[in-house]
């Protein structure tokens, strides 16, 4: 897949009304990360599922999620999206992470949209709401966290991207275990409140107060709302010749 173009600087930082204090996110150096928003993870049949999940609860975050995907590709701003998925032969994919507890179907096995978390399998797509579109970076991750063993520090390096705005799943592993790493390269993060979810909404809860706990000490927090109406207007259309 080409690698997306950034967009050009704008002038200032716009303010977004987020918790534990304001959002400064700065046009031309943000961008959107969208988060295992994977059919495997989101509907019935996938790994979620296997594991005794109630699916529907991650399926509150993709209307939210589309919501903030049409927005950032209106201001032709970079959008990256991440799968958790693994090699065929689960040669990525350690006894640690594969071997847990006794659920109906282990990453690898076959289920019914294909293999669990393999590279290519139907369930290991995108959801169709959030697919991505040409030129928006891909990343597969064997991790939890999207940095670990993807080439996702030097995309956003090469984009010039300093700032990530969040959303995707689930908020309590992924979501979380991404934006600590991030944090710990020196990201500025803001989570999407509404375009995160787990199958646990108290776990949702306990993670968005430990990302903005003690002044923000992994990242920031707004709803979905607060973002949508800090954005500076679309550019406008081309004239046609």
């Amino acid at each position: 897949m080409s690698k997306p173009q950034g967009p050009a600087p704008e002038a200032g930082p716009v303010t977004v009304a987020a918790r534990p204090f304001a959002f400064e996110l700065q046009p031309g150096r943000a961008a959107l990360l969208v988060i295992d928003m994977q059919r495997d993870f989101v509907e019935p049949g996938g790994f979620g599922a296997s594991l005794g999940n109630d699916v529907t609860l991650l399926q509150a975050a993709i209307a939210p999620t589309r919501a903030l995907l049409d927005a950032w590709r209106a201001r032709g701003w970079p959008v990256l999206h991440t799968r958790e998925s693994h090699a065929a032969d689960l040669s990525d994919c350690p006894p640690a992470k594969r071997l847990r507890g006794q659920p109906a179907l282990r990453i690898g096995d076959a289920g019914p949209m294909g293999r669990l978390l393999v590279r290519g399998e139907p369930g290991c797509a995108i959801v169709p709401e959030l697919a991505a579109l040409p030129g928006e970076v891909v990343i597969d991750k064997p991790g939890k966290g999207a940095f670990h063993a993807t080439p996702l520090q030097a995309t956003l390096q090469a984009l010039g991207v300093t700032q990530l705005v969040v959303a995707g799943v689930t908020t309590e592993v992924c979501v979380q275990s991404t934006m600590r790493e991030a944090n710990d390269r020196g990201y500025d993060c803001l989570l999407v409140e509404e375009a995160t979810a787990s199958y646990f909404p108290a776990f949702k809860a306990a993670a968005i107060e430990m990302i903005v706990a003690q002044g923000g000490i992994v990242g920031w927090a707004a709803p979905l709302s607060a973002v949508l109406s800090a954005l500076p207007a679309e550019p406008a259309a081309a004239a046609a010749p």
